[in-house]
């Protein structure tokens, strides 16, 4: 299973991106608009220079005046984990967890393809899991 079939199964190659110049208001407006966690930070749409998520906003925030017209580049992540379309599931997972994170973008020849978050891993793998029952139900009642 590839990090590709994954981003198949999201039925949606729609990747959210917000400029570094965005302000923390605007952060936090597209977030709650788009119903997302986290937002790739991109100057063109198709690069990344970081990520910005819900956490960075509680974490880096909370002691902040005025946090609302602060940039978004001033609270990004810019030390990314990322995966490409051909690394495993497997090695999605791995990174996830290991990394304690929520969302990875793939990358594709350094060309943002998605954003995969951890609640797509996990619909995936309960969809794999529900198929693998069906067929042994399947097999053991003999057909």
């Amino acid at each position: 299973m590839r990090v590709s079939d994954v981003l198949a199964s999201k039925g949606s190659d729609a990747v959210y991106t917000i400029s570094p110049d965005a302000t923390v208001r605007e952060l936090m407006d597209t977030l709650a608009d788009l119903n997302v966690g986290a937002l790739v930070v991109s100057g063109d749409g198709s690069s990344m220079l970081g990520i910005v998520s819900e956490r960075d906003i509680v974490r880096k925030l909370r002691d902040v005046e005025n946090l609302r017209e602060m940039p978004v580049s001033e609270i990004m992540t810019t030390d990314v984990r990322v995966c490409g379309p051909t690394d495993s599931f497997g090695g999605l997972m791995a990174i996830m967890t290991e990394h304690r994170i929520r969302h990875v973008p793939v990358l594709d020849e350094g060309r943002l393809v998605g954003v995969l978050s951890i609640g797509d891993a996990v619909k995936h793998r309960m969809e794999q899991l529900e198929f693998e029952r069906d067929q042994l139900t399947h097999y053991v009642a003999g057909g």
